[in-house]
């Protein structure tokens, strides 16, 4: 019975991402002439809360038919918080739709190409993205989106893991919590699933239902030794994972 349910559910997985698809393209055609005609504060918050709605929508649809169960509610209590630094592990293509989808005031940092891709860029562009360079441009608008109350959503492995329990961590993001003066929150993302891991083609269908979990982890207030904190950081994420 279970082998004949597969190609089912390897369709359904796949219609999931191409509704995922074809929402965020539909969604940037949108965001194009907001971006040009809102003024900046307004675009900014109609962008990021218009991408947490839609995403939170999307993991409603994926659990709905059974695919994916996400338990991220431990999120919500940061919603409110003014200026906030969350770094995560990053086991997953899907683990930036789900801290976005709890944090509306939440900012990514992009790839630049990415900026000009049809499925994100206009978004990205309306809720005021950063760009990932050049580095120092990079900084200064992190630091000041941290001071206008944002939530900057970081995975400081720069790829998703490919060396367990967690990549070496990349420098920076201690750099701007101590330039912006706020905290960094820790999260961690738990799952047993490869699906979309690195190196897992879109095509393969994994064990059924895909279960992710999001629980807070310690919160590190920012340093004027930003090299010390980051090894600091990295070793508690290490001896968590672990």
């Amino acid at each position: 019975m279970r082998a004949l349910l597969r190609p089912f559910q390897w369709l359904a997985l796949q219609l999931m991402l191409l509704v995922l698809g074809l929402g965020s393209l539909l969604w940037n055609l949108l965001a194009l002439p907001l971006h040009l005609l809102l003024p900046r504060a307004l675009g900014r918050r109609i962008g990021r809360a218009a991408i947490a709605r839609g995403y939170r929508l999307y993991w409603w649809a994926a659990a709905a038919v059974g695919m994916v169960r996400l338990h991220a509610d431990a999120l919500d209590v940061l919603a409110d918080e003014p200026g906030l630094i969350v770094v995560a592990n990053h086991p997953s293509m899907l683990d930036a739709l789900m801290l976005v989808a709890h944090l509306p005031k939440g900012v990514c940092i992009m790839k630049a190409s990415l900026m000009r891709n049809p499925f994100l860029g206009a978004g990205a562009r309306l809720a005021r993205y950063i760009r990932n360079d050049p580095a120092p441009a990079m900084v200064r608008l992190a630091v000041q989106d941290l001071r206008d109350g944002g939530h900057l959503v970081l995975f400081p492995e720069g790829t998703r893991t490919t060396r367990a329990p967690l990549n070496a961590l990349r420098p920076g993001f201690t750099l701007i919590a101590q330039r912006a003066g706020v905290p960094i929150q820790t999260v961690f993302i738990d799952t047993d699933s490869p699906y979309l891991g690195k190196g897992w083609p879109l095509w393969r269908l994994p064990p059924l239902p895909i279960v992710f979990s999001v629980r807070l982890g310690r919160r590190f207030q920012p340093a004027a030794d930003h090299a010390a904190l980051l090894s600091e950081i990295e070793a508690y994420f290490t001896a968590a994972l672990t």
